[in-house]
């Protein structure tokens, strides 16, 4: 999102501009937002609510859970740690549970909006240890990216390339900063054009793109774009806030073939159809694995976003998913049992882990330097590890989804959550 507007969640969505970019202005009243208020639109989601007597919200001390690499510091030799990880006893001297967990065959770690145009995120990704690669006898350390590894193809390359050379295999499926055209200086015709160059140049670097299984977890990409149709909750009018084209610069950034417009939901059907062409695939991935863990860069349900009385930007919603994302997945997963089931989703930088309809919902955003500083979830649990020869089964705190874990989502109420009334209130009492 861009700079100019009042932030809304602790996102940075598809939305969000780089710092390093320039801010149009496109109205007077853009210029004064643009003037005082410099978070991102979708970077500033106040926390959940703590005193008010009805949502007694406590925030809790993270926990430290198995199988998390830390990024090597750069003055120590890179070396794979856990976040949960002593110095590990002699194996023999491990009880058996302990050993087995020592030995697991399969990691699959996950991370999302990677966004290496800033250079501390890129410095993030080449501090990954660098022994990751092959686990042990059999398996694998795999890493998933849910979009969002970088503005510019050359960017996107040198990010994956890194990560092949950390992990023996990894998954990814594009974001909408992916097919920004503005910084490729006219090298691609349109958004589509520059998409088949990313796919290509994963193909390049044996990044996978496609449903494939790792051990006995079935891991299936899933192509998605949103539209404003997704947002089924009552619209909160109290305040004015800008349209979707001037708050999202996917309306600028990207470029479409004229058949292809946000007005309609002909992009989401696009990509949604992009996965078609796996099928196949993807049945022969359900027939084998006991296991499925999908991902996308959208979300793909509105109970993983705050309501919008929480957001300074309560048009959010209209800009993070899609129905044929939600109806694709849970075909998917529909024969799982208990436990077996799980989505990685990214586009809104909110850390999330729950529990929705016998389906696990994990966003682990890397997402934007300024956002790092102020969460609760510091850079050191990523990438996160959701699972170890079976899905982790512990949630993993996290601001907001620990606050809907415990609360209920009340779509119908307007009412403007303290936080967010006390910033439009000093917004129109400037103007």
């Amino acid at each position: 999102m861009t700079p100019h507007l009042p932030a809304a969640v602790a996102v940075a969505v598809a939305c969000s501009s780089s710092s390093a970019s320039s801010t149009p202005t496109t109205t007077s009243r853009a210029a004064a937002y643009h003037h005082h208020h410099h978070h991102h639109l979708l970077d500033a989601a106040a926390a959940p609510p703590s005193s008010s007597p009805q949502h007694q919200y406590r925030r809790r001390r993270r926990r430290r859970v198995p199988g998390c690499l830390r990024p090597s510091r750069p003055s120590r030799a890179a070396s794979v740690r856990c976040c949960a990880a002593a110095a590990p006893a002699p194996q023999a001297a491990l009880p058996a549970a302990a050993r087995a967990e020592a030995e697991a065959t399969t990691r699959v770690f996950v991370v999302s909006d990677l966004h290496t145009d800033y250079p501390e995120n890129m410095d993030w990704v080449r501090r990954l240890p660098a022994e990751v690669g092959a686990g042990k006898g059999h398996g694998v350390d795999a890493l998933v990216v849910a979009g969002d590894v970088a503005e510019t193809r050359d960017n996107f390359a040198r990010t994956m390339e890194v990560l092949r050379e950390r992990f023996a295999a990894v998954f990814y499926v594009p974001g909408n900063h992916d097919l920004w055209l503005r910084r490729e200086g006219g090298r691609y015709m349109d958004s589509l054009e520059k998409l088949t160059a990313l796919l290509d140049a994963c193909s390049e670097l044996g990044v996978d793109t496609g449903p494939r299984t790792i051990g006995d977890l079935g891991i299936i990409p899933l192509f998605s774009w949103y539209h404003k149709s997704f947002d089924k909750e009552k619209d909160v009018n109290s305040v004015r806030v800008p349209s979707l084209e001037m708050a999202c610069k996917d309306f600028h950034a990207c470029q479409w073939p004229s058949d292809l417009t946000n007005d309609d939901e002909a992009l989401a059907v696009y990509f949604d159809k992009l996965n078609d062409k796996n099928h196949d695939a993807i049945e022969e991935v359900k027939r084998s694995s006991k296991q499925i863990l999908t991902f996308s860069h959208f979300v793909p349900r509105q109970e993983l976003c705050p309501e919008k009385r929480m957001l300074y930007y309560p048009y959010l919603p209209k800009v993070i998913g899609s129905d044929f994302l939600e109806r694709r997945l849970r075909d998917i997963h529909s024969n799982r049992k208990d436990g077996a089931a799980c989505h990685v989703f990214g586009h809104t930088h909110f850390c999330w882990d729950s529990v929705v309809d016998e389906i696990r919902y994990v966003q682990a955003p890397l997402a934007y330097p300024r956002e790092r500083k102020r969460r609760m979830n510091s850079e050191g649990w990523l990438p996160f590890c959701v699972y170890r020869d079976g899905f982790n089964p512990e949630i993993y705190p996290a601001l907001w989804s620990d606050y809907y874990n415990k609360n209920k989502r009340e779509p119908e109420n307007t009412q403007l959550a303290p936080w967010v009334a006390s910033h439009f209130a000093k917004y129109h009492k400037f103007h």
